[in-house]
């Protein structure tokens, strides 16, 4: 499956930073994990920060799969506002993914400060409408994260206009988020996880799985096996290759970059990261290069949308920014595209899997992908441990929706 087009910023900056090499000989370890993206990287990292012996492979070269298409955005906000996801989930699971999330910035803050990554902002994040019909909207989801604890406030056209240079009618400032550039921090990780004993194997395509009662039994294309007691399958949007199609629905996603504008102040106030309650959304931030990324127009996967339109797509996104920031120019310079997933209840699929024994998935789609992913590494870290986690049950397979 071609999960990007076009030229992905992240790729063309940092090119590619490490060589892993390909697996040449049958392996047992404890456990191994299936996808060389930001979500196998986490993973990889809990687990051998927990002692467990693991071994990572990817198809491809580490990170040419979504994650060097990612626009990098942590963000707590579901795709589904918090207001309409406690009617999809209740009030309890949905109040405690978005808690979730919001605590997994902090997380990946404390990680990368860690590691020595230094490639991420902490930042604010403005959702906002540019139709006066959504005021009751913008008051319901203010309320909703309001009273799960979060720090938030109500911004109103004049405020948006003088803060932002925006044109909107009402928003919402959250003050929790952060950008990072996901690719770089997935070698990163990967990199601080191999001094730790974890072992990494690109361009080893497994093309057969046997799941077993008692072990999971890899097979690659070059016929090497691969036999561990516990397998991670975090291929993310790939997952239609391994169990069932119904879980998530694969759309296409389009995103444009400037030039960079280093010789100008900060563009907008703070860095903020902003994003609209249009339905796809548009979404925009800045990079330490003062780049402008905005991202959005979504569509249904396919070959044709994922390759042939993306950058009729960037044009359309130029427009809608320009429409949104009338004083700031913009002079595109790269422009991609990526594939994500939905799932009929905004959530991710975490955890075992009834059909594939000594199976765990973590699968974050959605627009949350990195916070999920941080969840995700934490539930089947423990669930591999032995160690109870209470909010495995929100994730699961089983789960109603």
């Amino acid at each position: 499956m071609e999960l990007t087009a076009g030229y992905p910023f992240w790729l063309i900056k940092d090119g590619l930073p490490f060589q892993y090499p390909r697996l040449q000989n049958n392996i047992s370890p404890e456990v191994s994990i299936i996808g060389g993206g930001i979500s196998g990287a986490l993973s990889a990292y809990f687990l051998t920060e927990a002692g467990v012996e693991c071994v990572l492979l990817d198809g491809r070269t580490i990170g040419l799969g979504s994650t060097c298409a990612s626009t990098s955005l942590l963000q707590y906000e579901l795709d589904a506002p918090l207001h309409q996801l406690i009617d999809i989930v209740g009030k309890t699971n949905a109040v405690r993914a978005y808690q979730l999330c919001g605590l997994s910035i902090d997380i990946l803050v404390g990680i990368m400060e860690k590691i020595g990554y230094r490639e991420f902002d902490k930042r604010q994040s403005l959702y906002y409408t540019s139709h006066s019909s959504q005021k009751n909207f913008i008051k319901k989801e203010f309320e909703a994260r309001r009273n799960a604890g979060f720090n938030v406030e109500i911004l109103t056209r004049d405020q948006i206009k003088v803060d932002y240079g925006m044109k909107a009618e009402y928003a919402i400032l959250s003050r929790e988020g952060a950008t990072i550039n996901a690719y770089a921090f997935t070698h990163a990780l990967l990199q601080y996880s191999i001094q730790k004993g974890l072992r990494v194997y690109d361009r080893t395509k497994i093309k057969s799985i046997k799941y077993n009662s008692e072990n999971v039994e890899l097979t690659a294309e070059d016929g090497y096996k691969v036999s561990s007691g516990k397998l991670i399958n975090a291929s993310g949007f790939e997952i239609v290759n391994f169990i069932s199609k119904d879980i998530v629905d694969l759309y296409c996603t389009y995103a444009v970059i400037s030039e960079n504008a280093t010789e100008k102040k900060e563009l907008w106030k703070d860095g903020t990261m902003i994003w609209n309650t249009d339905d796809p959304y548009l979404y925009m931030r800045l990079t330490k290069d003062n780049r402008i990324i905005i991202g959005g127009r979504d569509e249904r996967f396919s070959t044709k949308t994922s390759r042939e339109i993306f950058q009729k797509k960037a044009s359309l996104l130029q427009k809608d920014f320009e429409k949104t920031f009338p004083d700031v120019q913009f002079k595109s310079e790269f422009a991609w595209s990526g594939t994500f997933g939905r799932t009929k209840d905004a959530l991710p699929y975490i955890g075992e899997y009834s059909k594939t024994p000594n199976t765990y998935y973590a699968l974050g789609f959605g627009g949350n992908g990195i916070t999920f992913s941080v969840v995700a590494a934490q539930i089947i870290t423990d669930l591999i441990k032995g160690r109870l986690n209470k909010d495995a049950e929100i994730f699961s397979f089983e789960r109603k929706s």
